[in-house]
């Protein structure tokens, strides 16, 4: 195996099959699945069987109890589960297009980190996508997206644009490289050289605080928004509230201030308990 790929989710195991889907049909075999499990019920877990047996997917289910919003110490559960040296994080709602796992591991990099983005979906396309678009990769298409809603000029950019082209606008964006949950990579080596993620923070940025510290440690971030591709399934955000919002951003200035690279609350505390 030449890659782990660390996929989060909590009790969405329709979108979750979806997003698996993808994986089945990656032009690159080489990788192992963690599902980094903030606690949903035996319904993903069942599911989870199912899709193991269906694909032949290596899959490693990890769950802790669900404890409200604790994504950031589950993914650091996933990251000491896994067996691989290189780590591609991404959500439970994101299917990747065939190449994703390809893409990732192309252009992977010694120092740096890989900042991929992602194609949003409305609620009506979200739905209508079954396994079958998938296998035939149609829902990366812009025609068939344009025929079910209307597409942003972002997406367009994103699925429509030709190998050169890609090149080109990852090149000019004047979106910061930074570390994003739906569709990011690192070497395992350097996520625990900086200790994981801050296990105090909740939804609103933890992702990116995580990316913060790489950087300060010496690990830069690489452009591959155009290029490494997934399709974000739509989804309501119960978990997002002003007072976590508030506190991570309160976090991620000390750590800018102090040009902090390692958080005490990440994996150590894990493996020391």
């Amino acid at each position: 195996m030449k890659a782990s790929v660390i996929i989060s989710t909590y009790n969405s195991p329709e979108w979750l099959e979806k997003v698996l889907w993808g994986y089945h049909y990656q032009l690159e075999k080489g990788f192992e699945i963690i599902i980094a499990d903030d606690g949903s019920t035996s319904e993903t877990k069942n599911m989870l069987k199912s899709m193991a047996d269906k694909t032949g997917l290596e899959i490693n289910h990890v769950w802790h109890k669900d404890e409200g919003f604790q994504k950031t110490r589950i993914l650091n559960k996933a990251i000491l589960a896994t067996k691989t040296d290189y780590l591609i994080f991404t959500d439970g709602d994101c299917i990747p297009r065939k190449d994703f796992v390809k893409t990732h591991l192309v252009l992977a990099e010694k120092g740096k980190f890989l900042s991929g983005g992602y194609c949003k979906l409305t609620m009506k396309v979200s739905k209508i996508i079954q396994k079958g678009d998938i296998e035939s990769q149609d829902c990366f298409d812009l025609k068939w997206l344009g025929r079910l809603d209307k597409l942003s000029f972002s997406n367009t950019l994103k699925l429509g644009s030709s190998s050169s082209k890609k090149k080109v606008l990852d090149t000019i964006t004047l979106t910061k490289a930074s570390f994003n949950g739906c569709n990011s990579s690192v070497f395992k080596k350097d996520a625990l050289a900086i200790n994981g993620f801050d296990e105090r923070m909740q939804y609103g940025g933890e992702d990116r605080e995580f990316g913060e510290r790489l950087i300060n440690y010496g690990v830069s971030g690489k452009q591959i928004r155009h290029k490494a591709i997934v399709i974000h399934l739509d989804h309501d955000r119960g978990y997002k509230t002003n007072e976590s919002m508030k506190k991570n951003l309160e976090i991620r200035k000390k750590v800018k201030l102090s040009k902090a690279k390692i958080t005490p609350f990440g994996i150590k505390n894990l493996i020391d308990s």
